[in-house]
C-alpha cells in the first residue's frame, strides 16, 4: 500500500459538496492513500471567514502542495476577486491542463482525445486595465495591457512538451495570433519554435496555427489535432470549445500545475439551481481525481477509475440528466463503486 499523501480538499459551493462526496467514495473504493485536510473557499469562505480564500485554506495548500477542489462561486459585488485566479497567483500555477476525451460514443464528434495546455498567469489576464476620461465621460476609453514574458512562455512550453513526450502525444500545435499581435503572442510562438529545435525535435511533430483558424478547424475536423498549447486568453476559449466536443464541461477535468503546488478541479460552475437535488454529474471531478492520482505517481489507480467511469456510463448506462439519462448522483456513485470493487 502506498504511504499516505497529505492533500487539501475544498468541497466548494453549490453542487460542490455533492460531487466531492461522490468522488471521495470512488477514491475510497480504490484505496487511494490521500490524507485529506478539508478547507473552505468561495461563497462558503465569505459566509464563514469573511474571505473567499481564507488564510487557513492557503496555509493548508502551502503545506500539502496538493489540492482537489469543487466549483467555487465568486460573490457578486463587494470587490471580491475570483478565488480561482487568486489560487493561481498565490501558488504560481503557470500551467492549466485540460484533457478532453469522448466518454459516450455516438455523439456528433466521436473518438476525441485532445489536450489543451494553457498558460495561466500572463497575457491579458494580468488585469492591467484602466479608463481614460474624455469630456464628461469617465469611461470614454478602456485600455488593457497584456504581458507575456520569455521566461513565462518557456516555462509553460517546456511543461507542455515534456507532458507530450511523457504521455505519447504525437503532435503539438502552438496556437497564436502573431500575424497581428506580433509582440504579445509572437514572443510565445518564437520561444516555442526555438525550444522545439533545440531540445524536442524528432520526439513529436510540431506545427503552428492561428487562433481563429484553429477554432474553425476544431469544429470541422478536430482529429487533426493532438495537443494544443497556447497563451492565457486563447487557452481559456479553446479549452471550453474542446470540452463541447465531448459533451460539455461536466465531462472535462482541469489541473493547475505550478513549481510548488498542483490543484485539480472540475472546471464547470457551482450550478446553484440544482444544488441539493441529488442530480449533479460528478464525472468531471472524478476525472480530475484521476489526473491527481497520475500526478502522485499512482497511474494504475487512475486507470482503474477511468475504466470504471467508462463502464458505468456505457455498460450500466447510468447517466445523469445532463447526459440524457435519469440516474441520480448517489445511484451513479454506487454503480461506479461496484465497478471499482469488481475490477
Amino acid at each position: 500500500m502506498p504511504q499516505s499523501i497529505p492533500a487539501t480538499l475544498i468541497p466548494g459551493d453549490g453542487i460542490g459538496p455533492e460531487i466531492v462526496d461522490a468522488t471521495m467514495a470512488a477514491l475510497d473504493a480504490l484505496g487511494a492513500p490521500f490524507e485529506w485536510d478539508t478547507q473552505i473557499a468561495g461563497l462558503e469562505g465569505v459566509k464563514t471567514a469573511g474571505d473567499p480564500l481564507p488564510a487557513k485554506t492557503i496555509e493548508s495548500i502551502r503545506r500539502t502542495r496538493l489540492a482537489l477542489k469543487g466549483p467555487l462561486e465568486t460573490p457578486s459585488g463587494g470587490g471580491y476577486r475570483s478565488s480561482n485566479v487568486r489560487l493561481r497567483e498565490e501558488f504560481k500555477l503557470y500551467a492549466n491542463l485540460r484533457p478532453a476525451r469522448t466518454l459516450i460514443p455516438g455523439g456528433r464528434f466521436d473518438n476525441i482525445d485532445l489536450v489543451v495546455v494553457r498558460e495561466n498567469l500572463e497575457g491579458l489576464y494580468i488585469g492591467h486595465e484602466h479608463y481614460i476620461q474624455i469630456d464628461d465621460d469617465p469611461h470614454a476609453v478602456a485600455m488593457a495591457t497584456g504581458v507575456n514574458t520569455r521566461q513565462g512562455s518557456r516555462r509553460l512550453l517546456e511543461y507542455a512538451f515534456e507532458h507530450a513526450v511523457a504521455t505519447g502525444r504525437k503532435k503539438v500545435s502552438i496556437v497564436h495570433k502573431a500575424n497581428i499581435m506580433k509582440a504579445l503572442t509572437g514572443i510565445f510562438l518564437e520561444t516555442g519554435l526555438e525550444l522545439y529545435e533545440r531540445k524536442y525535435k524528432g520526439r513529436f511533430t510540431l506545427d503552428t496555427v492561428i487562433i481563429d483558424a484553429c477554432a474553425m478547424k476544431l469544429v470541422l475536423n478536430p482529429w487533426q489535432f493532438d495537443m494544443l498549447v497556447t497563451t492565457n486568453l486563447f487557452g481559456d476559449i479553446l479549452s471550453d470549445l474542446v470540452a463541447g466536443l465531448v459533451g460539455g464541461l461536466g465531462m472535462t477535468p482541469g489541473a493547475n500545475i505550478g513549481a510548488n503546488a498542483a490543484i485539480f478541479e472540475a472546471v464547470h460552475g457551482s450550478a446553484p439551481d440544482i444544488a441539493g437535488k441529488g442530480v449533479a454529474n460528478p464525472i468531471a471531478l472524478m476525472l480530475a481525481a484521476a489526473m491527481m492520482l497520475e500526478h502522485c505517481h499512482l497511474p494504475h489507480m487512475a486507470a482503474r477509475l477511468r475504466t470504471a467511469i467508462d463502464q458505468t456510463l456505457n455498460i450500466d448506462k447510468a447517466r445523469t440528466g445532463d447526459l440524457g439519462g435519469s440516474t441520480r448522483t448517489a445511484d451513479f456513485t454506487r454503480a461506479l463503486v461496484r465497478r471499482i470493487a469488481n475490477a
